[in-house]
């Protein structure tokens, strides 16, 4: 006799385990604590097993008939249903263990040790909220282009659009280390190339007008605010490294009887050493703010805390106060006033003047040059650019920008 909801629900423990029997072999195990089992009694291989199918009211009498059949249905296909429920649920660990979250995490372990904390910081946060909430339980090998673009589509959206490309670019590194690693097969973020707007490129703010350029340095010396923000802004044209890197400079690295500043490759871009040769004008400056901040760890200490350097806004900040616009003159725009100074008024080797910038630069045999490469030749550079800045500065007449006319 089948059982019904009404029987289930009257049934009443004992001080014994008691069965309450359905069909084909499914039962309810009432238990004298007062749990109800339902358990399905089959034979396989010769032998009686038995298999759990849940417990009462959660799996209702309907449900557990529909698992009864189930279990049934891969007997007659000659498979144990005990075997395969254990092989489901190790094939779920497996892929919960390969989702792309974890395997994305255990890349980045691997690859953010030679980054900067604060790139590493922006990847991981940039994985965090536009990627994993989407992809990060899904199998990776599970994971289809069309998942992947919907995903960026979101970013996309609120106009992020150059984020989009790095996200990409990030799936498609931790596709590829799935791939190496054994867990997929394919990189499913190949597929959209194409698909995302090319971003528009900004270019940052920066003087490079020789009159314009004389302007600024007399606008520098004669800055009213902080006297370590001043030297800072006094120091960036004549050395033109990247604003994280001047602002984090610290004494240990700077040798002013040699003229040197050395740069460790934690702190560089690029992830190599970087040197520095200091003009007599950036030696006298050092010279100045020693006296001031030379028993502290950092050139240029934080306003609030010598433990830190100064604020990443602090140039900024003296730059509008001093009058510049942000779309006339920023951090980096030293940079390229030196580049573009440098390069067609003073008419150095463009290869000195992008290896003192820190870019990558090459030897005819493909070899990058180590730090000191061409250091002669780039300390006599630093000196001329130095020098120039003087003339700038103090109104004296100058070569005019080469403009080449378009054709």
């Amino acid at each position: 006799m089948s059982l019904s909801d009404t029987a289930i629900k009257n049934a009443k423990p004992g001080t014994k385990p008691t069965k309450l029997s359905d069909e084909k072999g499914l039962f309810l195990l009432v238990t004298p604590a007062g749990g109800k089992w339902w358990r399905l009694k089959f034979r396989f291989g010769g032998k009686e097993k038995l298999l759990s199918l849940g417990t009462y009211p959660e799996i209702s009498l309907k449900d557990a008939r529909q698992r009864r059949d189930d279990a049934r249905k891969l007997l007659a296909n000659d498979i144990d249903p005990s075997e395969h429920r254990k092989a489901v649920k190790s094939a779920k660990s497996e892929r919960a263990s390969n989702s792309f979250e974890v395997i994305a995490r255990e890349w980045f372990a691997k690859k953010s040790q030679g980054w900067a904390a604060s790139n590493a910081d922006k990847v991981i946060a940039r994985l965090q909220n536009d990627a994993f909430p989407w992809l990060g339980a899904r199998p990776i090998a599970d994971i289809t282009p069309p998942e992947v673009l919907k995903v960026l589509r979101r970013i996309e959206e609120r106009g992020a659009i150059e984020s989009a490309h790095r996200v990409r670019n990030y799936c498609g590194q931790i596709f590829r280390y799935a791939i190496v690693t054994g867990r997929a097969e394919r990189d499913p973020s190949s597929d959209l190339r194409g698909a995302l707007p090319t971003p528009t490129k900004i270019h940052r703010a920066a003087i490079t007008d020789p009159k314009a350029i004389g302007g600024l340095l007399r606008s520098i010396d004669s800055y009213q605010g902080s006297f370590v923000t001043k030297c800072a802004l006094q120091l960036a044209p004549l050395t033109f490294v990247r604003p994280g890197e001047l602002r984090k400079a610290e004494w240990t690295e700077i040798d002013l009887d040699k003229a040197e500043w050395n740069i460790p490759a934690e702190r560089m871009k690029m992830r190599e050493p970087h040197l520095v040769p200091l003009s007599v004008q950036a030696v006298e400056i050092l010279r100045e703010l020693h006296a001031l901040t030379g028993d502290k760890q950092y050139v240029f200490p934080g306003a609030r805390t010598n433990g830190r350097p100064m604020s990443d806004n602090a140039v900024l900040s003296a730059l509008r106060r001093m009058g510049f616009a942000k779309d006339e003159m920023s951090g980096h725009g030293f940079r390229a006033m030196a580049r573009t100074i440098l390069d067609e008024v003073l008419q150095v080797r463009v290869d000195y003047i992008e290896h003192q910038l820190a870019h990558a630069v090459k030897d005819p045999n493909g070899r990058a040059y180590n730090r000191t490469a061409h250091l002669l030749e780039r300390k006599k550079m630093m000196q001329q650019w130095a020098d120039y800045l003087d003339k700038l500065k103090a109104g004296a007449d100058v070569i005019p920008l080469r403009i080449t006319e378009a054709a």
